[in-house]
């Protein structure tokens, strides 16, 4: 399985694009990667995965117990990140559909890096 592992502000999360892999219990590949002994090691793990709505893209996060959260303003921010990197979606304000509803990021580009 493809993932990529981002932190920021104290959190670390597991990325992984949801089209690529059909996560059928994500609670416990979430409880299983995020491990720090046996597994990657993380706060929990994020799927990105297609809109079902507005958005460019819908996250679904999960803690590293398994249990799914409504949203993480540190999670989200490379949700963005890995959206646009990805060509998942395009400009510098990515709509990000969440549990919490529908929420806007605003990139922030430095010699054309997305820090």
């Amino acid at each position: 399985m493809r993932f990529t592992k981002m932190h920021g502000a104290g959190n670390d999360y597991i990325y992984v694009n949801g089209s690529d892999v059909g996560a059928s219990a994500p609670s416990e590949l979430a409880r299983r990667m995020s491990d720090r002994h046996f597994g990657v090691g993380a706060d929990g793990l994020i799927l990105i995965l297609p809109s079902e709505g507005e958005g460019d893209v819908r996250m679904r996060i999960f803690n590293a117990d398994g249990s799914e959260a409504e949203m993480c303003g540190n999670g989200i921010r490379g949700v963005a990140k890995f959206a646009v990197e990805r060509g998942l979606a395009k400009g510098d304000v990515v709509r990000i559909e969440t549990l919490a509803g529908l929420r806007e990021v605003k990139l922030d580009r430095q010699r054309g890096q997305i820090v």
